[in-house]
């Protein structure tokens, strides 16, 4: 079954709907983000120039360069053709969610859907996240690259104006994505539905692993933290836990009062680190 696809910039709110439409319905979700290190290890190791330029540049210096070189080095069009081959590789069933900057209309399949913001929502969403300099004129030049794109192939669009909530959006998608969501094979169960929370969690782990795997951060490891999703496996739980990347649990990470009602008893999860619950942003 061909999965659903989910692109847009940097700020328009994808990867929310994406994780939402993947707990309600027992989806698995493919965020690209996760796999940015891996993409570019294998960037690295094919002789890419571009990746193999940005590796050397001194981080800060990175930022300072124009804006489209800037987006030649990001390998936004590199990495698309790897995130096809990632969700390739996926097992059928149950579906898959693939959202990411990177899904654009050359990789993606026929169920797909860009969530693209006003250029207002997306500065204001950029200055909620702190983002200055080269960084946030890449991110909104990207949105316009990806703009033009998506109108070029007369893909459908979602137009994020600031005026809907996170729910109506999901609302919005989830009628565009009707008849797959109602025909596709989705997790039935409480077990499967954690199996798959725990993929996307895991995946949060590698990525700051490769992250951190590179010789000129600064930093480490087991001093970062990062939001992680409760793995309870409800349909209408949406609650982020943020906690040290390297205190996953082997057992179903689970927020206060979260059960597990079809867990065998022999098997009780593991108790929840220390952890801040992180409420569901407003994208």
């Amino acid at each position: 079954m061909e999965p659903l696809w989910i692109g847009g910039p940097p700020g328009s709110g994808k990867s929310t709907i994406a994780r939402r439409l993947a707990r309600r319905h027992g989806l698995r979700w493919y965020n690209a983000d996760a796999h940015t290190w891996e993409h570019r290890d294998r960037a690295l190791a094919a002789g890419h120039p571009g990746a193999i330029r940005w590796e050397a540049l001194a981080p800060a210096d990175r930022w300072t360069l124009p804006v489209e070189e800037m987006l030649a080095l990001s390998l936004h069009k590199e990495r698309g053709p790897m995130v096809a081959d990632d969700v390739r590789a996926l097992p059928p069933d149950p579906l898959t969610v693939v959202e990411g900057t990177t899904v654009t209309p050359a990789i993606a399949g026929r169920h797909a859907l860009w969530i693209l913001p006003t250029a207002a929502l997306q500065e204001a969403r950029l200055d909620e996240r702190g983002m200055s300099g080269g960084r946030r004129e890449l991110y909104i030049h990207l949105a316009r690259v990806i703009e033009l794109a998506v109108v070029a192939a007369g893909a459908p669009t979602l137009i994020m104006d600031g005026t809907a909530t996170i729910d109506e959006a999901v609302a919005d998608v989830e009628r565009h994505f009707a008849d797959l969501l109602t025909a596709g094979p989705v997790a039935a169960s409480s077990a499967e539905r954690r199996d798959l929370l725990r993929y996307a969690n895991q995946a949060v782990v590698a990525q700051y692993t490769g992250y951190f795997a590179r010789p000129w951060t600064s930093g480490d490891l087991a001093g970062s933290t990062a939001a992680f999703m409760c793995e309870c496996g409800s349909p209408d739980c949406d609650v982020q836990l943020t906690l040290p990347v390297t205190a996953l649990p082997d057992s179903p990470l689970l927020a206060p009062n979260h059960p597990l009602p079809d867990l065998a008893p022999s098997h009780p999860p593991t108790p929840n680190h220390p952890a801040e619950i992180r409420i569901p942003e407003k994208d």
